[in-house]
């Protein structure tokens, strides 16, 4: 299985619900640095898993909306405690997307598999990774 990682950063403010969450439960700010490995079998016929330029700048897209935000004001997150994990899908959501409607280039509709992992500091993160449907 051949990959392509490409890694950006965005900072956003939040808090939890939930005693597990300890002082957390706060308003506390972050700054995730989020990696998005693309995973094929094969190489495309130009050699390369994916545009790694256009895959580069759909993260940054795909992480523009959240960037400088309190997420606990955004409607689209009410309700859920936008843990790392969560995130990391939420992130992965939106790359997939932008596989399928060719923000990445035709290469990416031989993708297989994506794992999108947020780390939150040097000694902690989290990911989710799934299978591609771009063919």
């Amino acid at each position: 299985m051949y990959s392509v990682c490409v890694r950006d950063h965005f900072m956003i403010a939040h808090s939890f619900e939930g005693e597990i969450f300890g002082p957390a439960q706060k308003l506390h700010g972050a700054t995730y640095v989020v990696d998005v490995e693309f995973r094929r079998e094969t190489l495309d016929e130009d050699g390369v898993v994916v545009d790694i330029g256009r895959a580069g700048e759909a993260l940054r897209a795909a992480l523009t909306e959240l960037n400088y935000r309190n997420l606990d004001e955004e409607k689209a997150f009410e309700g859920n405690n936008t843990t790392t994990e969560f995130l990391a899908f939420v992130i992965f959501k939106r790359m997939a997307t932008g596989c399928r409607n060719g923000a990445l280039g035709a290469s990416a509709r031989g993708l297989s598999s994506m794992r999108v992992t947020l780390h939150e500091s040097h000694v902690a993160w989290a990911a989710y990774e799934g299978a591609l449907e771009t063919t």
